[in-house]
């Protein structure tokens, strides 16, 4: 037989317990969201009438022009970058890769594909204290006023706006027009 004094806080602990596995038992794991689809939509890609060098070169100065700095330049792949700063605490960074391959064998046609990852970093702000050992006593922590600053990723997401790669394959495409050799 259970005191009577204790029975209510008991019964309160037992009920207060049920309530946290329940919900517990309710909640489903989270799963990550699988987003991918693989399809024939032509989001990533296109086919551009030039060669695949003219087609990379034409990209790289659509880059060039938007204040890109480039960090990989090869005839058939770029890798560029830009950094932009939305807020005085915060810092996205976009990544774009071009690649481009031949279509044809005679290599009049080029498929140039294009990803585009945005970096998002957030300004974390750390308090700073010293340690001071004494001989005999111990150590004392002392803190003082001093903090870092440091940015630090917080997300990471390929862009996937059609009207993003459509702007993108526009500018290339006048590139191409403006670059074509000129019949005499």
């Amino acid at each position: 037989m259970i005191c009577p004094r204790l029975r209510w806080p008991i019964l309160a602990a037992a009920l207060c317990l049920t309530m946290l596995t329940s919900g517990c038992a309710t909640q489903t794991p989270v799963r990550p969201a699988l987003q991918e689809k693989f399809g024939s939509d032509e989001t990533f890609s296109r086919l551009m009438a030039a060669p695949p060098a003219q087609s990379c070169e034409a990209a790289r100065r659509a880059l060039l022009s938007q204040g890109y700095i480039l960090v990989t330049t090869t005839p058939d792949l770029i890798d560029a970058k830009k950094s932009f700063q939305p807020a005085p605490e915060s810092q996205l960074e976009m990544m774009i890769r071009v690649v481009c391959l031949p279509e044809t064998p005679a290599d009049q046609l080029s498929l140039v594909f294009v990803t585009a990852i945005q970096d998002s970093y957030a300004l974390k702000k750390s308090n700073t204290s010293a340690s001071v050992g004494l001989g005999g006593i111990g150590s004392v922590s002392l803190p003082f006023s001093s903090s870092s600053d440091a940015l630090v990723k917080v997300g990471s997401e390929t862009i996937s706006s059609d009207k993003f790669y459509d702007s993108f394959f526009d500018l290339v495409r006048r590139y191409l027009v403006d670059d074509a050799p000129k019949a005499e």
